[in-house]
């Protein structure tokens, strides 16, 4: 057991979480976002990108490094691609995206035979191994995520109804909630915290994510 202390939050590794629709900025906001988190510097910063070469068009940007993740996109691949670029010195991984872990996930769960539930007590502790080495790592990270339209269907008096219910982001439900922080981007590229334990975007003002957001949070964990 580990000696019992006083709490402090002094530059503890941060959990971020960008989430949107495609078209709107969650790269470009993950990159900037960490510029300022690491005070100004990309150099210590590395994309681990699973979107096919996405990773590379914003190197004007600065000089961050990218390595590319190709399927299969099961949790361990992930959890190993987590502990190489630890070991290799960097400071910040922007994972894009988490939504392939868990789609892998829905992949392998469609393709078991037998029970559908105990199935899910297989691939649980996977998905649960990849959120721990998320939550461990002694670095930051920022967690892109996709977000899709949700639909429900109703059917009353033999006719379908269809209903929009707004946007969910492609990940396990309650994913969002083990991070430090994370914002839903709008296609306007305007972004609100979805959860914040910073609480420096309580006002929920709508804001384009920038450096100097990446900034003002590490300037908070440097309290």
């Amino acid at each position: 057991m580990s000696k019992i202390r006083k709490a402090r939050r002094h530059n503890i590794p941060l959990k971020l979480g960008v989430s949107g629709p495609s078209g709107s900025g969650k790269t470009y906001s993950s990159i900037l976002l960490a510029k300022g988190l690491m005070g100004g510097s990309l150099d210590k910063v590395v994309l681990l990108d699973t979107e096919n070469g996405s990773g590379d068009l914003y190197s004007d940007l600065g000089e961050y490094s990218v390595l590319p993740f190709e399927p299969p996109f099961y949790p361990q691949r992930y959890v190993k691609a987590i502990d190489i670029l630890v070991k290799e010195g960097f400071e910040c991984i922007i994972i894009d995206s988490t939504s392939h872990e868990w789609q892998a996930c829905l992949d392998i769960h469609g393709s078991m035979p037998g029970n559908s539930f105990t199935n899910w007590a297989k691939i649980t502790p996977m998905h649960d191994g990849f959120i721990q080495a998320i939550l461990q790592s002694p670095i930051h990270i920022i967690c892109c995520m996709r977000r899709k339209q949700e639909y429900a269907m109703d059917t009353n008096n033999g006719k379908t109804t269809v209903t929009k219910m707004g946007m969910k982001e492609i990940q396990r439900d309650g994913f969002e909630y083990e991070l430090t922080a994370s914002f839903n981007i709008e296609i306007n590229h305007h972004a609100t915290a979805s959860k914040d334990r910073t609480n420096l975007f309580a006002d929920q003002v709508p804001f384009v994510i920038s450096e100097s957001t990446g900034k003002l949070i590490r300037e908070w964990n440097m309290q």
